[in-house]
């Protein structure tokens, strides 16, 4: 009988220490508040990062914007403002011109699972690492990155074809995205994505570079831009999943891997699920009035994928990171078979 409470006193001791050293990241995205993806994740994915760690580590997720503008994360993430973030890399391209390379290399990948691949196993994370090194200074870890979607693009007006981007004002992250929409004849608008609706709405944008065909259905885009271009034409935005580096190593080494498998796990389940959604809800809006899916012929995306080229090699030129960043897809990429050897 003493043994066993003795034992039971033991348990509940290691239990309460085990509570005690339970870590929280705060780690802001740059999801909307609305999005499907932030309530897939939140109900969904959340909740297992504290299952694989054995209650040792928790996350909690903050919108776009929720503490700082999505483009000063890693800044935040150094400073410790931030824990971490779950951020579209193209926000960092004015920080330093691989963030462009690295966030989305347009009309590149044929599926998200390719460019997470790249991540994971084709030397994408080390790339990223450096790109936030040379920013922060070694004081953000990079656990993750990759994308979940191919974007769709919302327009107000039609744009059936290559030739009638000629002058349409498109919202569009700063980047490689912008870049090859002013090289196609648009122009490019920079504004928050929390904003996208009301510019929208106002006629301030034609189209706007803003997410995949479910989130832009949740937060209503279709209602004010009832001309969507999908499958999209343009853009498969890279996301990084970083920690602050100190608060990184105060992890085990088991609850690292962890971290990362769960991220990897997370958006490799969501990116089928957006896969489904998106054309579930393409085809549910294509059969109803006040919507028209447009899907552009293969020459239209031949075109625009020529221009798209010509910017990935611009964008290397303007440092060296950006090139060795372009050399790693392109190595990748030729190792999986998009491009000849």
């Amino acid at each position: 009988m003493t043994f066993t409470k003795t034992a039971l006193l033991a348990a509940t001791v290691c239990a309460a220490a085990s509570s005690a050293q339970a870590e929280t990241f705060n780690i802001q995205t740059s999801f909307n508040a609305g999005d499907f993806s932030t309530q897939y994740l939140t109900e969904t994915w959340l909740p297992k990062i504290s299952e694989m760690t054995q209650g040792r580590v928790e996350i909690i997720f903050t919108p776009n914007g929720s503490v700082v503008p999505a483009r000063e994360t890693p800044e935040a993430v150094a400073a410790g403002v931030l824990d971490g973030d779950f951020t579209s890399v193209n926000y960092f391209a004015g920080l330093e011109p691989a963030f462009a390379i690295m966030g989305d290399l347009i009309s590149g990948y044929d599926t998200p699972q390719q460019m997470l691949g790249f991540c994971r196993d084709g030397g994408g994370e080390a790339m990223m690492q450096r790109a936030a090194d040379e920013i922060t200074g070694g004081e953000v870890h990079v656990v993750a990155c990759g994308p979940y979607s191919r974007e769709s693009l919302p327009a107000r007006t039609p744009i059936r074809t290559f030739e009638d981007l000629e002058g349409m004002k498109i919202r569009s992250p700063e980047g490689l995205a912008a870049a090859v929409f002013q090289a196609a004849g648009a122009s490019p608008v920079s504004i928050p994505f929390s904003e996208v609706f009301g510019a929208l709405e106002k006629g301030i944008v034609d189209a706007a570079d803003a997410s995949a065909y479910v989130n832009n259905d949740r937060t209503g885009l279709h209602d004010v831009a009832p001309y969507p271009l999908y499958p999209g034409i343009h853009s498969m935005p890279s996301m990084q999943f970083t920690v602050n580096t100190e608060k990184w190593d105060t992890l085990s080494a088991d609850d690292q891997v962890a971290l990362k498998t769960w991220w990897y796990d997370a958006m490799t389940a969501m990116t089928e699920e957006v896969s489904k959604l998106d054309a579930e809800l393409a085809a549910r809006d294509d059969a109803a009035d006040g919507i028209e899916v447009i899907n552009w012929a293969q020459e239209d995306r031949d075109k625009l994928r020529v221009v798209a080229r010509s910017q990935w090699e611009a964008y290397a030129t303007k440092s060296a990171l950006a090139k060795e960043a372009l050399d790693a897809h392109i190595a990748y990429m030729t190792q999986i078979g998009l491009f000849e050897k």
